[in-house]
Parts: C-alpha cells; sequence; structure tokens
C-alpha cells in the first residue's frame, strides 16, 4: 500500500471515528498531495509524497514558533496537535552523525574547499539525503566542514 492510500485510509477512519480534527488534517495533507500531482502531470512516489509532507511539517513548524512568540497557546495547541498527526507519516530524520557522513562523501567527489560554493555541496547534499534530514541541520553541518 503506498504512503497516499495509507494517508487515505487513516483519513476515512478517523471520520467514520467522528475524530473530526484528525480527519480535517489528513485532508489537507491529501490536498497539498494532489496539488503536487496535479503540478507535476504525475502520481507521487513514497519519496515525493515525504518531501510534500516534510514540507508542510516546517510550515507547521514554523506557525508553532510564530503563535509562541505571541503567546497564542491556544494556537500552539492546535498546530502541535497537527504536527504529531503530520510526523506518523514521515521517517525518522537521520542523525547528525550520518549526515555528517554523507557530507564528508559529497565534499571528497567535488574537492569544494570554499564556502562560496555552499550552494553546489548544499544542492548535492539533499539531493542525496532524500528527505531524511534537516535542511538547517545540513546546512550547519556544510558550514563547520568548510570553515
Amino acid at each position: 500500500m503506498s504512503l497516499t492510500q495509507n494517508i487515505r485510509k487513516d483519513m476515512f477512519e478517523a471520520s467514520k471515528s467522528g475524530n473530526t480534527v484528525h480527519a480535517d488534517i489528513l485532508k489537507l495533507v491529501l490536498a497539498d498531495i494532489k496539488n503536487e500531482e496535479i503540478s507535476l502531470g504525475k502520481e507521487l512516489s513514497d519519496e515525493e509524497v515525504i518531501k510534500v509532507i516534510r514540507k508542510q511539517e516546517k510550515k507547521v513548524k514554523d506557525s508553532i514558533t510564530e503563535f509562541t512568540k505571541m503567546n497564542r497557546e491556544e494556537l500552539v495547541a492546535r498546530e502541535t496537535e497537527q504536527l504529531n498527526i503530520i510526523e506518523k507519516y514521515l521517517p525518522a530524520l537521520m542523525s547528525e552523525e550520518d549526515i555528517t557522513k554523507v557530507v564528508k562523501q559529497v565534499l571528497a567527489k567535488t574537492d569544494v574547499q570554499s564556502v562560496q560554493n555552499m550552494g553546489l555541496v548544499m544542492g548535492l547534499v539533499m539531493k542525496e539525503l532524500g528527505g531524511k534530514a534537516d535542511g538547517n541541520t545540513v546546512k550547519g553541518i556544510v558550514q563547520k566542514l568548510l570553515s
């Protein structure tokens, strides 16, 4: 069963059990997946679906940060619940140690020595990791290794 089918099944189960909040969040996830499929003109693979969900996860985390700054606890609680539901469909992120190994491999292949070429390295590393690592974590590791 594909990840999209699994999300759809869980959405229907949440609707049937009366858990409208859970069902609504999964409907938003499915809508984002469908929008991406329409823009690409093809059905998404599980890896591509994970990238879509990671984008949504980042938006929710940003919202939590902003709502926390504004002392809007009810909105923080709502967004945290949404984050918990979304994260159930994402694989665990790689450890910093594993990310560092990948970055070192990419640096060895490209022979980049300067922070000026950081964009090139970031692109290659993120492609290699395929959504299994947080971009900010990767950025920090790349900067550390290039400086």
